[in-house]
């Protein structure tokens, strides 16, 4: 059975095509922090793309500590972890790309067959091990290691996930002081928001252990205040484990951080337990047999056709240096042909003005004959008697067969003009919030929430919403114009656009069933919290008329 279908799921309405010049391939999860997708290099190799959430990047501490981690992260490099590609810490959003991971996480292997058996929890421990050696070789803790953020790969576990890891060479507090991770695989000194070393991340290594053999969490499940309390104040049942496993766990799960195994006696202590299977590399028929059957990854998305092509010319073949004399010949016939073609588009212009004179002639002499020619309607027609010799000026010229000068039946039919082109209407700073809305046609902004688009908050985030129009977000370059967003319109019919992914200078094309094509540029956005009631946006728009 193939299990791509449950890895990957398709994007949505409101997931970018592309990060960065990443073509997103497919969404492969969510976490705190933000959403994780499928892309691939230039060179066809699947990546990660982790894509940091709006709330969290509009926090200019968090974007301090995320570029911080970025490039702590760089250094990092060893054979059980998923090695940082590509980061931009001051992107719109933030994101970092890693290298993709082809198998299922510890926690989901685990929820899909059970238990594992011990040499696998044995192998489990030596390769998160040693991935935390390189981890904490490059001056990092990773303060969140769990079942979730253990990938188990055909050849090993791979650790990945330093979203919230901290370079040990700083604070180990948050600014608010608050613990930072799972409650469920936290240390004693990370949930009473004590000093964070690397003996805390041995402490997760533990606990994950215990749930792969136990299929459970070892503290157990309910509240997080429950759960922290039990981690702090008491000691876990190590029973229900294999007599294997229990003496290494226990060492791991020490109160007292300097009473901890090292990440060196982990790896020893599996390698002796293990044997002949440590030294003849049976890992892999392990991990083979842990994952399941080995998921198809989705190939990389091809780059659109662009909308505009340009006629390929073939590159001119550079050509030996040209003798002399050639070049005397090349230059008669360049001066011979540019005499020609002057000598012809003379002839041509001169036709041209005769022709044009002589349809100018025609035409006067056709207007005179009409002026001189009197109506035989109007020849036949009695004169009103008049008491003066002098003819009148109005009616009377008329009925002698002046013609007028307006009209279709006096110059005849009319040439059909093209349609002009819709011209941009400007709407500069139009302000959207829970209790107003605006409309595509004037006026344009309401005081109250019945127009063509309005500004909605629920718990899962701020969107654009309406009961009319179609709205969509453009992605890629700056300058969207009425051309760009028919292109992005066409097909659209979602009335609802989540604001997650957008910020300031994004472009968001609105379609109003009258034809109206409206463009807002997203100057200022605040959604990072939604019930605070100062949630909004401020944008620039832009009308074309139908």
């Amino acid at each position: 059975m193939n299990h791509a279908t449950e890895v990957f799921q398709p994007l949505q309405a409101d997931d970018p095509p592309q990060v960065a010049g990443y073509r997103l391939a497919a969404r492969v999860g969510a976490g705190g922090m933000g959403r994780v997708y499928l892309s691939h290099t230039q060179g066809g190799r699947p990546v990660a793309i982790k894509v940091v959430r709006a709330e969290l990047a509009d926090d200019p501490d968090f974007r301090r500590r995320f570029r911080r981690e970025v490039e702590a992260a760089r250094r990092v490099r060893g054979a059980y972890t998923a090695e940082l590609i590509d980061a931009d810490a001051d992107g719109v959003p933030p994101w970092l790309t890693t290298l993709y991971v082809p198998g299922p996480s510890l926690a989901e292997a685990v929820a899909r067959r059970g238990p594992l058996p011990v040499p696998a929890v044995l192998w489990l421990m030596a390769g998160v091990a040693e991935a935390l050696q390189a981890i904490h070789g490059a001056g990092i803790v990773h303060r969140d290691l769990k079942p979730s953020n253990v990938l188990l790969a055909a050849d090993g576990p791979r650790v990945i996930d330093f979203g919230i890891a901290l370079a040990s060479d700083v604070t180990s507090h948050t600014a608010t002081g608050a613990a930072v991770g799972t409650p469920s695989f936290m240390a004693p000194e990370q949930a009473s928001a004590g000093e964070i070393t690397a003996a805390t991340d041995v402490f997760a290594l533990g606990q994950t252990a215990a749930f792969a053999a136990l299929g459970k969490p070892l503290y157990g499940d309910g509240s997080a205040v429950g759960v922290l309390y039990r981690i702090v104040h008491s000691t876990p049942d190590l029973s229900p484990l294999a007599a294997e496993l229990r003496p290494l766990i226990a060492r791991c799960l020490a109160s007292d951080p300097a009473e901890r195994a090292t990440l060196a006696e982990v790896v020893e202590w599996c390698r002796q337990r293990l044997g002949r299977d440590a030294d003849a590399g049976a890992g892999p028929a392990v991990w083979r047999e842990v994952a399941g059957p080995e998921v198809t990854v989705p190939p990389p998305v091809p780059d659109p056709i662009p909308v505009h092509t340009l006629p390929l010319v073939a590159r001119p073949r550079p050509e030996a240096p040209e003798a002399p004399e050639a070049r005397r010949k090349r230059r008669r016939r360049t001066a011979l042909v540019t005499g020609a073609v002057v000598t012809a588009a003379t002839l041509l212009l001169t036709g041209l003005t005769w022709s044009v004179m002589d349809a100018a002639s025609r035409l006067r002499d056709w207007s005179t004959a009409r002026t001189s020619t009197p109506d035989p309607t109007t020849s036949t027609r009695p004169s009103a008697p008049s008491s003066s010799s002098a003819p009148a000026s109005g009616t009377e010229g008329q009925a002698q067969g002046t013609p007028k000068t307006s009209g279709p039946s006096a110059s005849g039919p009319t040439a059909p003009t093209a349609p002009a082109a819709p011209q941009p209407v400007p709407y500069p700073l139009v302000w959207l919030d829970e209790k107003n809305s605006i409309n595509v046609k004037e006026p344009i902004r309401r005081e109250d929430h019945k127009g063509d688009i309005r500004f909605a908050c629920t718990d899962k985030g701020c969107a654009l919403e309406s009961d009319t129009s179609v709205i969509t977000m453009l992605y890629g370059k700056p300058g969207a114009s009425l051309d760009g967003c028919r292109i992005a319109l066409k097909g659209a019919d979602s009335r609802r656009l989540p604001l997650a992914a957008a910020a300031a200078g994004s472009e968001i094309c609105v379609k109003h069933p009258s034809g109206d094509i409206a463009l807002l540029v997203v100057q200022v956005k605040s959604t990072a919290l939604p019930d605070s009631g100062v949630s909004f946006v401020y944008a620039d728009m832009t009308v074309w008329r139908a």
